[in-house]
């Protein structure tokens, strides 16, 4: 295998690994923890691809919560892998799959997306404050955003019964509810110039990430432009792709599947993303 060398970022505290000879670089984005991806980022290392991951809330100068983050936070660390790499790629889970749609949108030196669990709105920023107000701003201005549906989530946490809530239902209640808010919510993934590809669990517990792949896959279609979806009916919220650790299950949410049927899908995704990688 080709040296790797890792460097610390620090203008955006984050993680680059770079392989001897890497033609690929890829814009690793976690969900809604804010994490570093740095074991994501070794595996993708180890397959001969450039791999950079920053935290993009809860550090120096940035939101605490994951709400009204600027887009513009991912100029810097992109502006970087174009430079050196011929290929720019941006790869997010959940939250991340979020960012990394509203991303290929405005980018259009992004040769490929990869959502993990994705969405296919913006959602409204991860915070008990209220009134709600957008996970995203650009150029200064909120991006339009659903709001959550209150009641529903608070439900949810009941019927758990002292289990591990999960969220599914309520963001199909905000869904209905807020539906006059979805059409400037929906994100424009007909304005992404390079390729797509989805990886959702049918056993998704968090959200409905089946039924979003879906709904990006019918609006690109529209336009004659290709999705890639990848499902597993059991998989849950957390994907493991192949030679990566699980993380460990959250102790606050219901994330569906398990490690078996999430490692699965993992594996019949990785066919794909490499491809595009």
């Amino acid at each position: 295998m080709a040296s790797v060398r890792e460097t610390t970022l620090t203008d955006s505290e984050g993680v680059l690994l770079e392989p001897e000879g890497a033609t690929t670089g890829v814009l690793v984005l976690s969900g809604s923890s804010g994490r570093i991806e740095t074991d994501r980022c070794r595996m993708l290392a180890s397959h001969g691809v450039a791999a950079a991951s920053i935290r993009y809330f809860g550090g120096p100068g940035q939101p605490g919560e994951a709400r009204l983050i600027p887009l513009e936070t991912f100029d810097g660390v992109l502006a970087d892998l174009h430079a050196r790499y011929q290929r720019l790629v941006v790869l997010g889970t959940s939250w991340g799959a979020q960012a990394a749609l509203l991303l290929g949108t405005l980018h259009p030196e992004i040769d490929a997306v990869v959502g993990i669990s994705p969405t296919y709105v913006s959602w409204a920023g991860l915070s008990d404050e209220r009134p709600q107000r957008s996970s995203w701003t650009l150029r200064g201005e909120q991006v339009p955003f659903v709001p959550f549906d209150d009641e529903a989530t608070e439900e949810a946490v009941k019927e758990g019964d002292g289990e591990l809530p999960s969220f599914c239902e309520a963001y199909l209640s905000a869904l209905e509810k807020y539906a006059d808010r979805v059409p400037a919510a929906t994100i424009p993934v007909e304005r992404i110039a390079g390729d797509v590809v989805l990886v959702a669990g049918g056993g998704d517990a968090l959200w409905p990430s089946v039924l979003a792949a879906e709904a990006v896959r019918r609006r690109r279609t529209a336009h004659d432009l290709e999705t890639i979806v990848v499902t597993h009916p059991d998989a849950g919220h957390r994907v493991v792709l192949p030679g990566e650790p699980a993380l460990p299950l959250s102790q606050r949410l219901a994330w569906g599947g398990s490690e078996a049927v999430d490692r699965e899908l993992g594996l019949r995704a990785w066919p794909e993303i490499a491809a595009i990688l």
